[in-house]
Protein backbone atom coordinates (compact mmCIF):
# COMPACT_ATOMS: atom_id res chain seq x y z
CA UNK A 1 0.00 0.00 0.00
CA UNK A 2 1.04 3.22 -0.81
CA UNK A 3 1.23 5.81 1.55
CA UNK A 4 1.92 9.47 1.45
CA UNK A 5 1.72 12.24 4.45
CA UNK A 6 0.72 15.38 3.18
CA UNK A 7 0.77 16.51 6.77
CA UNK A 8 1.50 13.87 9.80
CA UNK A 9 1.05 13.77 13.63
CA UNK A 10 1.42 11.99 16.39
CA UNK A 11 -2.16 10.12 17.93
CA UNK A 12 -2.77 11.11 21.24
CA UNK A 13 -3.44 8.05 23.21
CA UNK A 14 -5.75 6.67 25.80
CA UNK A 15 -3.25 6.60 28.53
CA UNK A 16 -3.55 8.59 31.34
CA UNK A 17 -1.03 10.93 32.77
CA UNK A 18 0.88 9.53 36.67
CA UNK A 19 -0.21 12.44 38.25
CA UNK A 20 -3.81 12.37 36.83
CA UNK A 21 -4.27 8.82 37.91
CA UNK A 22 -3.01 9.33 41.34
CA UNK A 23 -5.46 12.23 41.89
CA UNK A 24 -8.41 9.97 40.86
CA UNK A 25 -7.29 7.58 42.62
CA UNK A 26 -7.36 9.77 45.74
CA UNK A 27 -10.39 11.57 45.68
CA UNK A 28 -12.37 8.34 45.09
CA UNK A 29 -11.29 6.73 47.64
CA UNK A 30 -11.60 9.94 49.85
CA UNK A 31 -15.20 10.17 48.69
CA UNK A 32 -15.94 6.23 49.18
CA UNK A 33 -14.80 6.70 52.77
CA UNK A 34 -16.19 10.49 53.52
CA UNK A 35 -19.42 10.23 51.56
CA UNK A 36 -21.85 13.20 51.33
CA UNK A 37 -19.47 15.03 53.14
CA UNK A 38 -16.64 15.23 51.09
CA UNK A 39 -18.61 15.64 47.69
CA UNK A 40 -19.90 18.41 49.21
CA UNK A 41 -16.40 19.66 49.96
CA UNK A 42 -15.22 18.87 46.41
CA UNK A 43 -18.03 20.81 44.72
CA UNK A 44 -17.47 23.76 46.80
CA UNK A 45 -12.99 23.71 46.08
CA UNK A 46 -13.36 22.91 42.09
CA UNK A 47 -16.47 24.17 40.95
CA UNK A 48 -17.27 27.09 43.83
CA UNK A 49 -21.19 25.29 44.51
CA UNK A 50 -21.87 25.76 47.82
CA UNK A 51 -25.49 25.18 47.40
CA UNK A 52 -28.08 21.87 47.51
CA UNK A 53 -26.23 18.92 45.90
CA UNK A 54 -29.58 17.33 44.61
CA UNK A 55 -31.74 19.60 42.09
CA UNK A 56 -35.36 19.04 43.03
CA UNK A 57 -38.19 18.38 41.12
CA UNK A 58 -39.95 22.09 41.16
CA UNK A 59 -35.93 23.50 39.98
CA UNK A 60 -36.31 21.00 36.98
CA UNK A 61 -39.63 21.87 36.29
CA UNK A 62 -38.59 25.77 36.55
CA UNK A 63 -35.46 25.33 33.95
CA UNK A 64 -38.22 25.32 30.78
CA UNK A 65 -38.73 28.86 32.28
CA UNK A 66 -35.57 29.88 31.60
CA UNK A 67 -35.32 28.95 28.40
CA UNK A 68 -36.36 30.37 24.87
CA UNK A 69 -38.85 28.31 23.01
CA UNK A 70 -36.98 27.71 20.14
CA UNK A 71 -34.36 26.31 22.65
CA UNK A 72 -37.17 24.18 24.16
CA UNK A 73 -38.40 23.15 20.83
CA UNK A 74 -35.03 21.98 19.75
CA UNK A 75 -34.04 20.02 22.31
CA UNK A 76 -37.23 17.81 22.00
CA UNK A 77 -37.00 17.29 18.42
CA UNK A 78 -33.05 15.91 18.69
CA UNK A 79 -35.20 13.58 21.60
CA UNK A 80 -37.43 12.19 19.28
CA UNK A 81 -34.49 11.11 16.91
CA UNK A 82 -32.31 9.78 19.59
CA UNK A 83 -35.79 7.89 21.45
CA UNK A 84 -37.12 6.16 18.08
CA UNK A 85 -32.97 5.04 16.91
CA UNK A 86 -32.95 3.51 20.41
CA UNK A 87 -36.13 2.24 20.68
CA UNK A 88 -35.04 0.52 17.51
CA UNK A 89 -31.58 -1.21 18.60
CA UNK A 90 -34.24 -2.61 21.33
CA UNK A 91 -36.18 -4.27 18.82
CA UNK A 92 -33.12 -5.76 17.32
CA UNK A 93 -32.47 -7.43 20.83
CA UNK A 94 -35.22 -10.37 21.11
CA UNK A 95 -36.24 -13.65 24.06
CA UNK A 96 -35.96 -16.63 22.86
CA UNK A 97 -36.26 -20.40 23.33
CA UNK A 98 -34.72 -23.53 22.13
CA UNK A 99 -34.63 -27.30 22.45
CA UNK A 100 -31.16 -28.07 21.77
CA UNK A 101 -31.57 -31.61 22.55
CA UNK A 102 -34.91 -33.43 23.42
CA UNK A 103 -35.84 -32.33 26.68
CA UNK A 104 -33.13 -30.00 26.49
CA UNK A 105 -34.52 -26.29 26.89
CA UNK A 106 -32.11 -22.98 27.08
CA UNK A 107 -33.19 -19.43 26.20
CA UNK A 108 -32.14 -15.75 26.74
CA UNK A 109 -33.59 -13.15 28.86
CA UNK A 110 -33.05 -9.04 28.33
CA UNK A 111 -32.98 -7.64 31.42
CA UNK A 112 -32.27 -3.50 31.84
CA UNK A 113 -29.96 -3.04 34.96
CA UNK A 114 -31.76 -1.14 37.68
CA UNK A 115 -29.67 2.06 37.72
CA UNK A 116 -27.75 3.78 35.28
CA UNK A 117 -25.94 7.03 36.28
CA UNK A 118 -24.91 9.57 32.88
CA UNK A 119 -22.46 12.54 33.79
CA UNK A 120 -23.21 15.14 31.45
CA UNK A 121 -20.20 17.33 31.43
CA UNK A 122 -21.02 21.51 31.13
CA UNK A 123 -17.38 22.79 31.41
CA UNK A 124 -16.51 24.67 28.69
CA UNK A 125 -19.43 23.97 26.64
CA UNK A 126 -23.03 22.56 28.41
CA UNK A 127 -23.32 19.60 26.64
CA UNK A 128 -27.25 19.88 25.84
CA UNK A 129 -27.24 16.74 23.81
CA UNK A 130 -25.01 14.25 26.03
CA UNK A 131 -28.05 14.27 28.47
CA UNK A 132 -29.89 13.48 25.48
CA UNK A 133 -27.87 10.89 24.23
CA UNK A 134 -27.60 8.98 27.68
CA UNK A 135 -30.70 9.53 29.66
CA UNK A 136 -33.15 8.66 26.15
CA UNK A 137 -31.19 5.46 25.55
CA UNK A 138 -30.74 4.40 29.18
CA UNK A 139 -34.67 5.03 29.67
CA UNK A 140 -35.95 3.21 25.97
CA UNK A 141 -33.47 0.14 27.37
CA UNK A 142 -35.76 0.01 30.35
CA UNK A 143 -33.52 1.19 32.89
CA UNK A 144 -35.39 1.42 36.38
CA UNK A 145 -33.90 4.97 38.03
CA UNK A 146 -31.66 6.62 36.02
CA UNK A 147 -29.52 9.48 37.84
CA UNK A 148 -28.15 12.04 36.32
CA UNK A 149 -24.77 14.08 37.67
CA UNK A 150 -23.66 17.56 35.99
CA UNK A 151 -21.42 20.65 37.04
CA UNK A 152 -23.73 23.45 39.53
CA UNK A 153 -21.78 26.49 39.07
CA UNK A 154 -22.97 30.00 40.93
CA UNK A 155 -22.75 31.76 37.60
CA UNK A 156 -25.75 29.63 36.18
CA UNK A 157 -27.37 29.15 39.18
CA UNK A 158 -26.74 25.43 40.07
CA UNK A 159 -26.93 23.00 36.93
CA UNK A 160 -27.42 24.31 33.21
CA UNK A 161 -30.84 25.33 32.64
CA UNK A 162 -30.78 23.42 29.36
CA UNK A 163 -28.94 19.99 30.72
CA UNK A 164 -32.11 20.00 33.41
CA UNK A 165 -34.40 20.49 30.93
CA UNK A 166 -33.03 17.76 28.46
CA UNK A 167 -32.46 15.11 31.20
CA UNK A 168 -36.25 15.87 32.03
CA UNK A 169 -37.49 15.67 28.62
CA UNK A 170 -35.56 12.03 28.44
CA UNK A 171 -36.98 10.53 31.33
CA UNK A 172 -34.36 11.14 33.88
CA UNK A 173 -34.99 10.24 37.48
CA UNK A 174 -32.91 12.48 39.67
CA UNK A 175 -30.33 14.80 39.19
CA UNK A 176 -26.85 15.75 41.09
CA UNK A 177 -25.29 18.84 40.89
CA UNK A 178 -21.50 17.37 40.93
CA UNK A 179 -19.00 17.65 37.99
CA UNK A 180 -15.29 15.72 37.65
CA UNK A 181 -14.68 12.54 40.04
CA UNK A 182 -17.28 14.09 42.21
CA UNK A 183 -19.89 13.07 39.90
CA UNK A 184 -18.90 9.81 39.28
CA UNK A 185 -17.79 8.65 43.11
CA UNK A 186 -21.47 9.91 43.50
CA UNK A 187 -22.55 7.73 40.75
CA UNK A 188 -21.12 4.65 41.62
CA UNK A 189 -21.16 5.24 45.66
CA UNK A 190 -24.96 6.02 45.72
CA UNK A 191 -24.40 9.10 47.04
CA UNK A 192 -27.06 11.75 48.15
CA UNK A 193 -29.72 9.17 46.32
CA UNK A 194 -28.92 6.05 48.12
CA UNK A 195 -28.91 4.77 44.01
CA UNK A 196 -25.76 2.82 43.42
CA UNK A 197 -25.32 2.62 39.50
CA UNK A 198 -25.04 -0.72 37.65
CA UNK A 199 -23.68 1.31 34.65
CA UNK A 200 -22.18 4.88 34.61
CA UNK A 201 -22.08 6.42 30.79
CA UNK A 202 -21.29 9.57 29.44
CA UNK A 203 -18.34 11.63 28.04
CA UNK A 204 -15.81 13.72 30.31
CA UNK A 205 -12.43 15.26 30.80
CA UNK A 206 -9.49 13.19 31.88
CA UNK A 207 -10.02 12.84 35.45
CA UNK A 208 -13.68 11.61 34.46
CA UNK A 209 -12.36 9.01 31.93
CA UNK A 210 -10.20 7.96 34.52
CA UNK A 211 -12.62 7.76 36.92
CA UNK A 212 -14.57 5.25 35.29
CA UNK A 213 -11.51 3.73 34.19
CA UNK A 214 -10.96 2.47 37.94
CA UNK A 215 -14.54 1.57 38.87
CA UNK A 216 -14.65 -0.63 35.99
CA UNK A 217 -15.54 -4.21 37.53
CA UNK A 218 -17.64 -2.57 39.96
CA UNK A 219 -19.45 -0.88 37.70
CA UNK A 220 -20.45 -1.77 33.71
CA UNK A 221 -19.36 1.57 31.86
CA UNK A 222 -20.12 2.77 28.42
CA UNK A 223 -16.41 3.63 26.40
CA UNK A 224 -13.19 5.17 28.11
CA UNK A 225 -13.14 8.19 26.16
CA UNK A 226 -10.35 9.89 24.67
CA UNK A 227 -9.94 13.32 23.38
CA UNK A 228 -12.95 13.31 20.49
CA UNK A 229 -11.48 12.74 16.68
CA UNK A 230 -12.65 12.89 13.38
CA UNK A 231 -11.54 11.66 10.01
CA UNK A 232 -12.94 11.86 6.28
CA UNK A 233 -12.55 9.99 3.40
CA UNK A 234 -12.67 12.14 -0.06
CA UNK A 235 -11.95 11.57 -3.72
CA UNK A 236 -11.76 14.49 -6.23
CA UNK A 237 -15.34 14.69 -5.86
CA UNK A 238 -15.24 16.38 -2.67
CA UNK A 239 -15.34 20.41 -2.35
CA UNK A 240 -12.22 21.08 -0.65
CA UNK A 241 -14.10 24.28 1.13
CA UNK A 242 -16.61 21.32 2.79
CA UNK A 243 -14.00 19.06 3.96
CA UNK A 244 -11.67 22.02 5.97
CA UNK A 245 -15.06 23.22 7.35
CA UNK A 246 -15.87 19.82 8.43
CA UNK A 247 -12.12 18.76 9.85
CA UNK A 248 -12.17 22.23 11.78
CA UNK A 249 -15.78 22.04 12.56
CA UNK A 250 -14.89 19.13 15.17
CA UNK A 251 -11.37 20.01 15.71
CA UNK A 252 -12.57 22.96 18.11
CA UNK A 253 -13.54 20.67 20.69
CA UNK A 254 -9.95 20.81 22.29
CA UNK A 255 -6.66 21.45 21.55
CA UNK A 256 -6.06 17.68 21.51
CA UNK A 257 -7.88 16.88 18.82
CA UNK A 258 -7.32 15.22 15.90
CA UNK A 259 -8.71 15.02 12.74
CA UNK A 260 -7.55 13.17 9.46
CA UNK A 261 -8.09 13.37 5.82
CA UNK A 262 -7.50 10.53 3.79
CA UNK A 263 -7.66 11.22 -0.14
CA UNK A 264 -7.02 9.66 -3.86
CA UNK A 265 -6.62 13.45 -5.36
CA UNK A 266 -3.54 15.28 -4.75
CA UNK A 267 -5.74 18.31 -5.40
CA UNK A 268 -7.80 18.25 -2.69
CA UNK A 269 -5.28 17.32 -0.22
CA UNK A 270 -3.27 20.78 -1.00
CA UNK A 271 -6.01 22.71 -1.10
CA UNK A 272 -7.23 21.50 2.21
CA UNK A 273 -4.18 21.82 4.31
CA UNK A 274 -4.31 25.20 2.94
CA UNK A 275 -7.93 26.02 3.93
CA UNK A 276 -7.67 24.34 7.30
CA UNK A 277 -5.12 26.91 8.69
CA UNK A 278 -7.53 29.58 7.25
CA UNK A 279 -10.31 28.28 9.01
CA UNK A 280 -9.18 27.38 12.45
CA UNK A 281 -7.86 31.08 12.77
CA UNK A 282 -11.54 32.36 11.50
CA UNK A 283 -12.93 30.98 14.30
CA UNK A 284 -13.91 33.12 17.46
CA UNK A 285 -12.41 32.24 20.59
CA UNK A 286 -11.95 30.54 22.45
CA UNK A 287 -12.82 27.70 19.53
CA UNK A 288 -10.12 29.25 17.37
CA UNK A 289 -7.31 28.51 19.81
CA UNK A 290 -8.56 24.69 20.41
CA UNK A 291 -8.79 24.28 16.57
CA UNK A 292 -5.75 25.66 15.49
CA UNK A 293 -3.57 23.97 18.29
CA UNK A 294 -5.48 21.00 16.85
CA UNK A 295 -5.07 21.18 13.36
CA UNK A 296 -1.13 22.23 13.62
CA UNK A 297 -0.53 19.52 16.19
CA UNK A 298 -2.72 16.23 15.65
CA UNK A 299 -4.13 16.88 11.73
CA UNK A 300 -3.10 14.79 9.54
CA UNK A 301 -3.76 14.36 5.41
CA UNK A 302 -2.86 10.81 3.83
CA UNK A 303 -2.73 10.83 -0.07
CA UNK A 304 -3.55 7.24 -1.77
CA UNK A 305 -3.82 5.33 -4.84
CA UNK A 306 -7.03 3.72 -4.30
CA UNK A 307 -10.48 3.77 -2.00
CA UNK A 308 -9.31 0.25 -1.02
CA UNK A 309 -5.72 1.87 0.22
CA UNK A 310 -8.31 4.91 1.89
CA UNK A 311 -10.84 2.41 3.06
CA UNK A 312 -7.61 0.28 4.58
CA UNK A 313 -6.20 3.39 7.01
CA UNK A 314 -9.54 4.08 7.73
CA UNK A 315 -10.32 0.59 9.39
CA UNK A 316 -6.16 0.93 10.69
CA UNK A 317 -7.15 4.24 12.70
CA UNK A 318 -10.67 3.18 13.80
CA UNK A 319 -11.86 6.92 14.12
CA UNK A 320 -14.08 8.15 16.61
CA UNK A 321 -15.90 9.83 13.74
CA UNK A 322 -15.61 8.34 10.02
CA UNK A 323 -16.90 10.84 6.69
CA UNK A 324 -17.38 9.80 3.27
CA UNK A 325 -17.12 12.63 0.73
CA UNK A 326 -16.57 10.32 -2.50
CA UNK A 327 -18.65 8.27 -4.64
CA UNK A 328 -20.09 5.18 -4.37
CA UNK A 329 -21.34 5.80 -1.01
CA UNK A 330 -23.08 1.95 -1.32
CA UNK A 331 -19.61 0.36 -1.56
CA UNK A 332 -17.36 2.49 1.25
CA UNK A 333 -20.29 1.83 3.48
CA UNK A 334 -20.15 -2.17 2.87
CA UNK A 335 -16.09 -2.11 3.23
CA UNK A 336 -15.45 -0.23 6.50
CA UNK A 337 -15.37 -1.95 9.11
CA UNK A 338 -13.42 0.27 12.09
CA UNK A 339 -15.34 3.20 13.04
CA UNK A 340 -17.59 4.70 16.13
CA UNK A 341 -20.38 6.27 13.97
CA UNK A 342 -20.19 6.60 10.06
CA UNK A 343 -21.44 9.80 8.05
CA UNK A 344 -22.31 9.19 4.27
CA UNK A 345 -22.43 11.46 1.99
CA UNK A 346 -22.04 15.37 1.36
CA UNK A 347 -25.57 16.13 3.06
CA UNK A 348 -24.41 14.41 6.10
CA UNK A 349 -21.97 15.41 8.83
CA UNK A 350 -21.01 14.31 12.29
CA UNK A 351 -22.12 17.86 13.93
CA UNK A 352 -25.62 15.78 12.98
CA UNK A 353 -24.88 13.09 14.63
CA UNK A 354 -23.30 14.82 17.74
CA UNK A 355 -26.68 16.99 18.13
CA UNK A 356 -29.80 15.66 16.46
CA UNK A 357 -29.78 12.71 14.23
CA UNK A 358 -30.47 9.91 16.36
CA UNK A 359 -27.48 7.57 16.27
CA UNK A 360 -25.38 7.67 19.80
CA UNK A 361 -22.82 10.37 20.43
CA UNK A 362 -20.96 8.64 23.17
CA UNK A 363 -18.51 6.51 20.80
CA UNK A 364 -14.95 4.70 20.74
CA UNK A 365 -11.93 6.81 20.77
CA UNK A 366 -8.05 5.56 20.44
CA UNK A 367 -8.77 2.52 18.42
CA UNK A 368 -11.40 1.38 20.12
CA UNK A 369 -13.41 1.00 17.65
CA UNK A 370 -11.67 -1.86 16.55
CA UNK A 371 -13.56 -4.09 19.35
CA UNK A 372 -16.47 -1.93 20.43
CA UNK A 373 -19.47 -0.11 19.06
CA UNK A 374 -20.60 3.60 20.76
CA UNK A 375 -23.26 3.58 23.60
CA UNK A 376 -26.67 2.17 22.75
CA UNK A 377 -29.54 0.35 24.49
CA UNK A 378 -28.39 -2.84 24.19
CA UNK A 379 -25.22 -1.48 26.74
CA UNK A 380 -28.17 -1.13 29.47
CA UNK A 381 -29.19 -4.80 29.06
CA UNK A 382 -28.39 -8.00 30.61
CA UNK A 383 -28.62 -10.90 28.30
CA UNK A 384 -29.49 -13.80 31.13
CA UNK A 385 -29.08 -17.55 29.50
CA UNK A 386 -31.04 -20.23 31.74
CA UNK A 387 -31.79 -23.56 30.82
CA UNK A 388 -34.21 -26.69 31.98
CA UNK A 389 -33.90 -30.53 31.28
CA UNK A 390 -36.12 -33.25 31.52
CA UNK A 391 -34.95 -36.42 33.53
CA UNK A 392 -34.16 -38.33 30.19
CA UNK A 393 -32.50 -35.01 28.77
CA UNK A 394 -30.28 -34.94 31.75
CA UNK A 395 -29.42 -38.67 31.69
CA UNK A 396 -27.88 -38.41 28.36
CA UNK A 397 -26.06 -35.30 29.52
CA UNK A 398 -24.49 -36.39 32.94
CA UNK A 399 -22.26 -39.32 31.70
CA UNK A 400 -20.88 -36.63 28.63
CA UNK A 401 -20.18 -34.16 30.98
CA UNK A 402 -18.77 -36.51 33.80
CA UNK A 403 -16.02 -37.56 31.64
CA UNK A 404 -15.14 -33.80 30.69
CA UNK A 405 -15.00 -33.13 34.14
CA UNK A 406 -12.70 -35.87 35.02
CA UNK A 407 -10.60 -35.22 32.29
CA UNK A 408 -10.02 -31.33 33.22
CA UNK A 409 -9.10 -33.04 36.93
CA UNK A 410 -12.73 -31.78 38.55
CA UNK A 411 -14.05 -34.63 40.48
CA UNK A 412 -16.49 -32.17 42.30
CA UNK A 413 -18.20 -31.69 38.77
CA UNK A 414 -18.35 -34.96 37.83
CA UNK A 415 -19.90 -36.39 41.21
CA UNK A 416 -22.56 -33.57 40.27
CA UNK A 417 -23.18 -34.74 36.98
CA UNK A 418 -23.26 -38.68 37.87
CA UNK A 419 -26.17 -37.73 40.49
CA UNK A 420 -28.39 -36.99 37.17
CA UNK A 421 -27.06 -40.08 35.44
CA UNK A 422 -28.64 -43.20 33.95
CA UNK A 423 -27.90 -45.25 37.19
CA UNK A 424 -28.99 -42.48 39.44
Amino acid sequence: MTINYIKRATRPLNETDVGVRKTVTELLDQLENGREAEAISLATKFDGWEGPIEVTAEEIANAASQLDLSVREDIEYAHRHILRFAEAQMASLTEFEIEVEPGLRAGQRNVPVDVAGCYVPAGRFAHIASALMSVTTAKAAGVGQVVVTSPARHDRGGVHPAILYAAKVAGADRVLGLGGIQGIGALAFGLFTGLEADMIVGPGNSFVAEAKRQLFGRVGIDVIAGPTESMIAADHTADPVMVATDLIGQAEHGPDSPVWLVTTSPELAQATDELCKRHAEDLPDPARASAVAAWRDYGEIILVDSNEEAAAVCDDYAPEHLQVLAQDLDWWRGRLRNYGSLFLGPNTNVTFGDKTSGPNHILPTGRAARYTGGLNSLKFVKQLTWQELSAEAGAKESPVAARVSRLEGMEGHARSADLRGPQA
